[in-house]
């Protein structure tokens, strides 16, 4: 019987780590919306966006060499799941001023999984 409990339990943390990476995995798709003006990975740079490695737990306005607005370094902004999920939503709504022109994701899955992906990005830009 403890035999079994065990393999249920395995299983349960192996299909939850495959959602995860399944997660992940959708949301490096759907960063290719996001190419054109953003970078992130090893060797990321700033383009007409900033580059976006270690954004989770970054304070809005503080990528290295990126010139922001007012309004983005002014925010007060702590980047994590529930306030990207606002902000890109409709990123004109949650940060009036911003200089970012993206109409958003509405779609609440397509950007929890790219949050997941842009956070699996440490400061250096390796995976975590």
């Amino acid at each position: 019987m403890k035999v079994r409990v065990a393999i249920a339990a395995a299983a349960v943390t192996m299909m939850t780590q495959a959602a995860q990476a399944q997660d992940v995995a959708a949301g490096e798709n759907s960063f290719k919306k996001c190419l054109p003006c953003h970078a992130i990975g090893e060797g990321a740079k700033n383009k007409v966006g900033p580059e976006l490695n270690g954004l989770d737990g970054r304070h809005s306005g503080t990528a290295p060499g990126y010139s922001y607005s007012d309004a983005n370094k002014n925010s007060g902004i702590t980047w994590n799941k529930e306030q990207f999920l606002e902000y890109i939503k409709d990123p004109r709504a949650k940060i009036p001023g911003t200089k970012m022109i993206f109409p958003g994701i509405k779609n609440e899955k397509e950007a929890g999984d790219l949050w997941a992906y842009l956070a699996s990005f440490g400061p250096d830009g390796k995976k975590k």
